[in-house]
């Protein structure tokens, strides 16, 4: 159409649009280079405050120039902020920082055969979150005497967020828990926004459950369910490796954090999804609150009760704080979860999963 014959308002209309559309493309990669920089500009609170302000003052200028028409000012943000985006992906995760006691080392496993010798697994004894004794740890596990994987939901922020831990059980009544977490350096407090902008390193921890579960329960006040998974022997031993492999691979190949991408809960979906092959891509992955649901709905929990009845006789946080110090935590903490019992009988070969999509859960 001719602009010349074209409706005055629709003219109106349409260089609006393209103002806004234009101050979006400008607005977006404004707002990330600003978090950007607060959390990756060295050189303590001062210089990032200044960085982040300088880069708003040149954002703003640009957004201003671009509404009085002048399109260059598009060319100059988009210029500024390749340069940006270079210096973001030439930052690289590290090993080599003063870090936080209860990951200051890295968990490795060495493999022979059968057995697995864990180095460096946590044994700490907390009495409050800034008094604790470090113990580390070296202990050897014979995958044939795995017996258990349990799924401990721990929550800390409101239904939706909550952090998982896995455990392997074996024939003696010993326990190993795995955590994935944030390895955060000795002054930094987790924060889920810097988890997005390379704030935090990844970190693999192998635990006692009166360390992992109890600082949790007793001292952070935080609040526990434990589920038994429902898996074949041959994929808890795949999975217990998994962990070990992972965890191998983040002492040569460091890898940062990711709120969402790289966490407690997805890292887990990734090396499960290699287990047993397809598994569907659910919103409760992110949301890792509402995690068990999803586990339920794929046949990785025991269909003879309900959710709601394993997330009731699972609810640990009690009989965790009446436990506290015992030697007897682990069995104190599972006394009424449904399938603890019958799984100690369970043979080899273990329950057949269904992990197609769509699956209906049953319910007594």
């Amino acid at each position: 159409m001719n602009p010349s014959i074209m409706n005055p308002s629709i003219a109106h209309f349409l260089r609006i649009a393209a103002a806004a559309l234009a101050t979006l493309l400008v607005a977006l990669p404004a707002a990330w280079g600003s978090f950007a920089l607060w959390y990756q500009v060295p050189g303590g609170q001062a210089l990032k405050t200044l960085s982040v302000v300088l880069w708003g003052a040149f954002s703003i200028a640009m957004l201003v120039t671009l509404w009085q028409g002048r399109l260059i000012s598009v060319f100059a943000f988009a210029l500024a902020f390749t340069g940006l985006l270079l210096w973001w992906t030439r930052l690289q995760p590290t090993n080599d920082h003063i870090w936080a006691d209860d990951v200051a080392r890295m968990t490795t496993g060495t493999i022979d055969g059968d057995r697995v010798t864990l180095h460096n697994v946590r044994n700490f004894d907390w009495r409050s979150q800034t008094d604790y004794t470090q113990r580390w740890e070296t202990r050897s596990y014979d995958l044939d005497r795995l017996r258990s994987v349990d799924m401990i939901m721990s929550y800390w922020r409101g239904p939706a967020i909550a952090h998982m831990l896995i455990s392997f059980g074996f024939d003696d009544d010993s326990y190993v828990v795995f955590s994935v977490e944030i390895r955060r350096r000795k002054t930094q407090e987790f924060s889920e926004i810097g988890g997005f902008f390379k704030e935090f390193e990844l970190s693999i921890v192998a635990a006692d459950e009166r360390d992992v579960i109890r600082v949790r329960t007793n001292v952070r006040g935080e609040d526990a369910y434990l589920y038994r998974l429902q898996l074949p022997v041959p994929a808890m031993r795949s999975l217990f490796l998994g962990y070990v492999g992972e965890a191998n691979s983040l002492v040569q190949t460091p890898r940062f954090y990711n709120t969402v991408t790289v966490n407690c809960t997805t890292l887990v979906y990734h090396m499960m999804k290699r287990i047993v092959g397809h598994l569907p891509v659910d919103y409760r992955l992110l949301f890792s609150g509402y995690l068990p649901a999803y586990v339920y709905g794929v046949g990785g929990l025991d269909r003879r009760y309900s959710l709601e009845q394993l997330r009731e006789r699972g609810h640990i946080t009690e009989r965790a704080k009446q436990s506290d110090r015992s030697e007897t935590f682990s069995a104190d903490i599972r006394r009424g979860v449904p399938g603890i019992e019958q799984s100690r009988h369970a043979s080899h070969a273990g329950p057949d999963l269904d992990f197609s999509e769509g699956v209906t859960p049953t319910r007594p």
